[in-house]
């Protein structure tokens, strides 16, 4: 990774929880817990998505193995940062990281999340002198990633969801 990847990705990743509580500001807890429509996703379902997100790609981050050459695909990598934020487009979320009731409260899911957030963000400045494009792992439903690109997703992740939990607080006002 470059100095400017790296910090960029940083930074990223740090303000990513900021933008969230900010979303998250006013959310009751009876108002957590209420579906916008059916075949949507509560504040908590989002918030838990994001909890199970999370852990499961630092897990993918954890379990990458060293590539002599180092995979760069620059173009990839802006359809990736661009697509995880881009709302008008859903996205169906794969299975793993679908929630299924794991947190009975809006904060449990948000100390959960934020938690993993911080592992991720040591994970990244502990990598941040290296060239994470020559390590490579799988991430449904992208199948082989560099763990750039992973950080790159789970940075603008919380973006996206932010942006989804003020629709439904918009949707249910």
């Amino acid at each position: 990774m470059t100095e400017h990847d790296s910090l960029s990705i940083l930074d990223s990743l740090q303000s990513g929880p900021g933008v969230l509580l900010d979303a998250l500001r006013g959310v009751t807890s009876e108002l957590a817990v209420r579906v916008p429509d059916p075949g949507k996703w509560s504040v908590l379902q989002c918030v838990e998505h994001m909890a199970l997100s999370e852990e499961f790609l630092l897990s993918r981050l954890l379990a990458a193995e060293q590539s002599a050459t180092p995979l760069v695909n620059e173009d990839r990598e802006a359809r990736l940062i661009a697509r995880a934020t881009d709302r008008t487009k859903p996205a169906k979320a794969p299975e793993m990281v679908c929630p299924r009731g794991s947190f009975s409260t809006l904060q449990d899911a948000v100390q959960h999340l934020l938690s993993s957030r911080r592992r991720t963000v040591q994970f990244a400045q502990d990598h941040a002198q290296e060239d994470l494009r020559c390590w490579m792992t799988s991430c449904p439903p992208f199948g082989a990633v560099n763990c750039q690109e992973v950080l790159l997703l789970m940075a603008a992740h919380l973006f996206r969801h932010a942006n989804q939990i003020r629709e439904i607080k918009t949707s249910l006002a």
